[in-house]
Formats: C-alpha cells, structure tokens, sequence
C-alpha cells in the first residue's frame, strides 16, 4: 500500500508545478489512486481520486484543480461530466476511448493495467481523454505503448522490478520512457518520486 510523494514539474522547460501527495492500494474491484495537490508554495491546488477495475477500466474519477470538477467514468467507451467553479454550469461528454489520462501519476500506472503488455510484443495503440491543466479541459489523443523490458534492483527490502515503457504521441511524433516499480512511477515526463512508504496503512474514505 504505497504512500509518498511526487515533484511536478512542466516537462519541456522544467518549471516546478507543484507537489502530488498520494495513497493507492488494491480496491474492492480493482486499484485505488488518492492524492492532494499542491503548488510550489505549498497552497492547495487540486486532487484526484481514481478507481479502475480488475481489468484496468475507469469506475471512479473525481478530479479538481482551480476550482473546475470533473467525474468520469468508463461508460459506452469514456464519459464524464465537467463543472466550472461557480457550480452552475455543467458540461457532458463522452468519447469512444479506452481511458482518461492528464498530469497526474496514477494515469501511467492505471493504464499499464489495463494494456497488460508484454516485453517484445508490438506497439499497441490506445486513444485516451486528457484532462489538461489548469481547467481539466479534455483533449482526446492517441498513443501508442510498448514494454521495453524488465530490470531487477536489489533494495535493503528485496529485489525491485521496474518496467520500462516507450510512449508515442501519433500526432506529434513524440517519444518518451516512463519508469514504473509496481504501483509507483519512479520516473516519467514532468514526475519524480520524491518520498515513498510502503508500510501498511489505512485506506482513506
């Protein structure tokens, strides 16, 4: 049941965003993710709170930054629903997506759950719904995800497997690797993990 802490910072010219305090465990059906934002400074920015089945699928997402809400869910493809900050205007959507992603953390290693990829195998494209700061507009984009492979790293608490994953922007063109050691995402674009606990603990309401 990982605890800790990730540094945000803009992915092209490094600026820092913030800081994402997070909890995730293994849920009734699946995989929780539960975080608070914060800026440099320290104020609160926003949250996220996602839930994902045993197949990886969306059941739950509430996130909120500068005021703005959105709930989602997995639902004839992805469908949410977008509240601006005065609470009185509410937009639907829906696309015919396999997921959400945006800035935080818990979308990478949701969506590893749900591709279930393996070393070696082909590329596999999968069209998801960003919700891009800072008024979680969404954006749908297509990427592409491959399992470059496996290494193991001895630890003072035994042997730590990190996958290392190459993500592609189709329209861009666009490459990166992101890092990621079970439920945790040791290095992606624009994340670092800064603290980590795993000693058993109580998972928030």
């Amino acid at each position: 049941m990982p605890r800790g802490r990730y540094s945000l910072h803009d992915p092209h010219d490094h600026t820092p965003l913030g800081e994402e305090h997070f909890h995730c465990a293994p849920g009734p059906s699946g995989w929780r993710y539960v975080s608070q934002i914060t800026t440099p400074g320290g104020d609160h920015r926003g949250s996220v709170d996602l839930a994902v089945d045993e197949l990886g699928r969306p059941i739950r997402l509430e996130l909120h930054a500068s005021s703005w809400q959105v709930r989602g869910a997995a639902l004839d493809g992805v469908t949410w629903v977008r509240t601006d900050p005065t609470g009185t205007h509410a937009t639907e959507g829906n696309v015919r997506a396999h997921a959400f992603t945006g800035t935080s953390p818990a979308f990478l290693i949701a969506l590893t759950r749900l591709l279930r990829l393996a070393p070696g195998a082909p590329e596999t494209r999968v069209r998801l719904v960003a919700l891009t700061d800072p008024v979680l507009a969404p954006l749908t984009v297509d990427q592409s995800w491959s399992l470059l492979g496996t290494e193991t790293h001895p630890t003072d608490l035994g042997p730590l497997s990190v996958d290392a994953y190459q993500v592609s922007t189709l329209d861009s063109g666009e490459r990166h690797t992101v890092h990621i050691a079970g439920d945790v995402v040791l290095s992606a674009p624009g994340v670092e993990l800064e603290d980590l606990d795993t000693a058993p603990s109580t998972f928030p309401a």
